[in-house]
C-alpha cells in the first residue's frame, strides 16, 4: 500500500456499472457500494444527523453530493433501524447529541397485551399519513424525479415487530406467550405489505426495490430454532407477496452473525439478482455458498476498523473481501458490513477504492 500510483482509468461510468451488474452483463471491475451512507453524508456536507431522517430533501442531496464526491456506486435511500415504533403510534427521538447516530425509540406502541388488543381492534396504521411513511414517500418521489431506483423502507416482520413492542418483550413472549408474539408479527407483516402496495400504486412495480434488514434476527440475539419458528415463515410470506405485486428484486442486509440462519433462506424467494449484503461476521465465501447463485453478494469490511483502524488495515480487509467475492456467480460489490460510521476518517473510503484498483479488475471485460 505504500507505493504511490494512480488509479487505473475506469471503462464504465458512474451508475453504468451497477445497471450492468443488475442486468447480468459484464463489468470492468468490482463496484464500491457503501450500502448505508447516511450520517456520514450529513456530516460530510455540513447538515445535522437528524436531517438525514426528518428532512427528505436534505437527506437526498447529502447522499447524492457525497456519492458525487467519492465516486462510488450507490442508491440514495431513506432508512433507519427503529422503523415501526412511530408508525404504530409510539414515539421516536431523533439524533441530537454528540453520541447519537440514528433515531431511537422513546415509547413502544405495544407495552401490554391490552395495547395489542387495542391496535387489533382499531386497525393498522394509515400508510399514507403515519410516522415516517410520508417522509419516505417524499424521498421516493425525489428518486423517481431523477430516474434513480426507488428504494423504500420495508424490513423483516420480526425485526420490525421488535420496534413495535420492544425486543425484551417480544423475546419474552416468544418463550412464555408465543401466541402474542405471532399476533404482533402478523400485524407487522400485514402493515409491510400495505406499505409495499402503496409504493406499487404510486410508482408502479418497475424500478421499485424494497429495503430490508434483519439485525434482531441475528444469532447474537435469537437462536436458530426461534428464527425458524418466528422469522422465516413471515419473511417468506412477505417476499412471496411482494414479488407477486410485480416487484423484481430487493435490497437485503443480513446484519450481524447470521451464519446459523443462512440455510433457512433456501425457503425464501429472493427475486431476480437482489442485492444482499452481510455483516463482517459472515465470511464472504459462506455468503456465496448460500445465496451466491441467486443474489449479488455485497460486503463486508468491519465498520469498527473503518472507524478505529488505519487505512492499511481497511485496505487489507478490502483485499480479502475482493479476493473471496470477485467471482461470485451473480456478481459481487465491495462494501462495509453495516452503516458507514458517521465520524470515520474519509480517507478510508479511498483505501477501499484503492484495494479495488489493485485486486478488483476483470481482465476479460470488453466494451
Amino acid at each position: 500500500m505504500e507505493e504511490i500510483k494512480r488509479l487505473r482509468q475506469d471503462r464504465m461510468g458512474l451508475g453504468e456499472r451497477l445497471r450492468a451488474l443488475l442486468a447480468g452483463n459484464p463489468i470492468d471491475r468490482v463496484p464500491l457500494f457503501p450500502l448505508h451512507v447516511l450520517g456520514f453524508s450529513a456530516i460530510n456536507v455540513g447538515y445535522s444527523l437528524a436531517s438525514i431522517y426528518n428532512d427528505p430533501i436534505k437527506s437526498f442531496w447529502a447522499q447524492v453530493w457525497t456519492q458525487e464526491q467519492y465516486g462510488y456506486e450507490f442508491m440514495p435511500i431513506y432508512n433507519f433501524s427503529a422503523y415501526g415504533a412511530w408508525e404504530f403510534g409510539g414515539e421516536l427521538k431523533f439524533p441530537s447529541s454528540e453520541w447519537d447516530q440514528a433515531p431511537s425509540v422513546l415509547r413502544y406502541p405495544i407495552e401490554s397485551e391490552e395495547d395489542l388488543d387495542k391496535i387489533e381492534r382499531i386497525g393498522l396504521p394509515d400508510v399514507k399519513t403515519r410516522g415516517s411513511i410520508p417522509l419516505n414517500m417524499e424521498f421516493s418521489k425525489l428518486q423517481a424525479n431523477f430516474n434513480l431506483p426507488i428504494v423504500f423502507l420495508c424490513g423483516t416482520p420480526f425485526t420490525r415487530a421488535s420496534n413495535v413492542c420492544g425486543l425484551e418483550r417480544l423475546s419474552r413472549w416468544t418463550i412464555k406467550k408465543p401466541e402474542l408474539a405471532h399476533r404482533v408479527i402478523r400485524l407487522v407483516t400485514r402493515h409491510l405489505l400495505e406499505v409495499a402496495q402503496y409504493w406499487v400504486d404510486t410508482f408502479g412495480a418497475e424500478g421499485l426495490m424494497p429495503y430490508s434488514g434483519n439485525p434482531i434476527e441475528s444469532n447474537n440475539v435469537i437462536s436458530p430454532k426461534q428464527f425458524e419458528r418466528f422469522c422465516i415463515p413471515y419473511t417468506k410470506e412477505l417476499h412471496e407477496k411482494i414479488f407477486g405485486m410485480g416487484i423484481k428484486r430487493l435490497q437485503f442486509h443480513m446484519c450481524g452473525d447470521q451464519n446459523l440462519n443462512l440455510a433457512f433462506f433456501v425457503e425464501v424467494p429472493m427475486g431476480d439478482r437482489s442485492i444482499v449484503s452481510f455483516g463482517h461476521e459472515v465470511d464472504i465465501t459462506t455468503a456465496i455458498k448460500y445465496l451466491g447463485d441467486t443474489c449479488i453478494i455485497v460486503g463486508n469490511v468491519e465498520p469498527v476498523v473503518l472507524q478505529m483502524g488505519t487505512p492499511q488495515q481497511v485496505y487489507e480487509l478490502s483485499r480479502r473481501c475482493i479476493e473471496k467475492g470477485k467471482y461470485a456467480p451473480k456478481g459481487f460489490m465491495l462494501a462495509q458490513g453495516c452503516e458507514l460510521p458517521p465520524k470515520m476518517a474519509p480517507y478510508n473510503i479511498y483505501a477501499m477504492r484503492k484495494a479495488i484498483n489493485d485486486f478488483g479488475w476483470y481482465d476479460d471485460y470488453s466494451q
